[in-house]
């Protein structure tokens, strides 16, 4: 869930299928609060779309709750598990035979849609040796609405698409795209972030933003003191979920008197490092937060650099940062955005083309690791290039563990 959000919803001709080659995010940076007051900054922040209020106290409830709810399945498959919540039947959508299947994605840029990507097309060979689908057409948008929303139109048009799985790029700008898919009448799974609509056949995603939001904040908040600083550094605007996680920790910061700061990065290292040494030049900053893990490497040598305590801070389980983690020995969590996400699409669809009933949306376990946990996840993961993400959730997978070690994008 790390992508540009261009905000546009004009057309765009058809572009070629899927590129290989990843893309870096906008490395543009900007301050969007000034310290713990949550107002605007001086720099165009106000009229960005993080200037919308995305607070949203029903879902922050919501999702405060499913931290400790009982996953429905097995625990060793948890890209299977679900909350217990409304089913929808698929019993229109059986058929034998295997199915084509068309893939819009919103990008491969950065090393946890990598590895996400890397570990859908091993599920897909699964599924293709066992006669489920015949093939999946991906085109990839690299982190534009206007090219993903002409891939959807293609896809529509095209007319050869048995089922269709979208990863949307931002929330609105893809909304209607999305429900142009669902009336040609075929099976429509959207995964990781959210649109504006409830025509899909089933929306799967880890618990949210906020559930990672309030993990992260009360984690820096319990460990640090009324008043001290925390520069929070986040990848972009108008993406729902990063946005949630920002919403949620910006209100336990303030709950708590901790002195946020915050910052758009594009997950730019060196921009990253910048933000870091200037705060650390105008005074003490005691933790880093982190909407994405994307440069949280970065952060930490920028307070070597300065030859400054280390600070408490939140990550991700991208194995760069555990492995920092380790080295470093500060006080961490590591919150994790499921990226096992990625397999249940494809098996969403064949529980879809036998008519199972699925669930309406599909909430996956979001469960960050802790201090405690560290060495098993590094263990686990033993020989993981730095770009891996732990909780990938594929060794069971044909390839594994060669394919991911190579980091080969399919």
């Amino acid at each position: 869930m790390r992508n540009n959000s261009v905000r546009a919803i004009a057309l765009a001709a058809a572009l070629p299928l899927v590129a290989l080659t990843a893309c870096t995010t906008e490395p543009s940076v900007t301050q969007t609060t000034g310290a713990g007051t949550g107002s605007p900054g001086t720099n165009g922040a106000a009229s960005s779309p993080a200037s919308k209020d995305w607070f949203d106290q029903a879902l922050y409830d919501t999702q405060f709750k499913q931290r400790s709810a009982t996953f429905e399945g097995n625990p060793e498959q948890p890209y299977l598990q679900y909350i217990a919540g409304p089913m929808t039947d698929t019993s229109k959508y059986a058929a034998k035979g295997p199915k084509k299947v068309c893939f819009a994605n919103a990008s491969i840029s950065n090393p946890w849609r990598q590895t996400g990507w890397i570990t859908m097309n091993q599920q897909l060979k699964a599924l293709q040796s066992s006669g489920v689908i015949s093939g999946m057409e991906t085109r990839d948008a690299k982190d534009n609405d206007n090219t993903q929303i002409a891939d959807i139109d293609y896809f529509i048009a095209e007319g050869k698409c048995d089922a269709f799985v979208i990863s949307p790029n931002s929330t609105a700008a893809l909304t209607q795209a999305v429900e142009r898919a669902c009336q040609t009448g075929k099976p429509v799974v959207v995964f990781d972030r959210g649109v504006d609509t409830k025509c899909a056949t089933t929306f799967i995603h880890p618990i949210g933003g906020f559930a990672w939001g309030i993990d992260t904040a009360t984690f820096l908040s319990d460990k640090l003191q009324s008043g001290d600083k925390v520069v929070a550094l986040r990848i972009l605007p108008g993406v729902d979920v990063l946005e949630h996680r920002w919403a949620a920790a910006k209100k336990i910061f303030a709950e708590k008197g901790i002195q946020a700061k915050d910052y758009f990065t594009g997950a730019d290292p060196a921009e990253i490092k910048k933000i870091i040494s200037d705060e650390l030049a105008a005074g003490d900053v005691k933790g880093v937060w982190m909407d994405a893990g994307d440069g949280a490497v970065a952060a930490l040598e920028a307070f070597e650099d300065a030859g400054k305590p280390l600070p408490v801070m939140t990550g991700e389980d991208e194995m760069s940062f555990l492995t920092k983690w380790k080295q470093t020995g500060i006080t961490a969590m590591a919150p994790v955005y499921s990226n096992f996400q990625w397999r249940t699409p494809l098996l969403a669809l064949e529980k879809i083309f036998k008519g199972e009933q699925i669930p309406t949306e599909w909430v996956l376990p979001q469960k960050p690791i802790l201090a405690d946990e560290l060495d098993s996840w590094l263990q686990r993961n033993q020989g993981m290039p730095s770009g891996h993400y732990a909780k990938f959730g594929g060794e069971d997978l044909p390839g594994y563990p060669q394919v991911w070690q190579q980091r080969q994008m399919p």
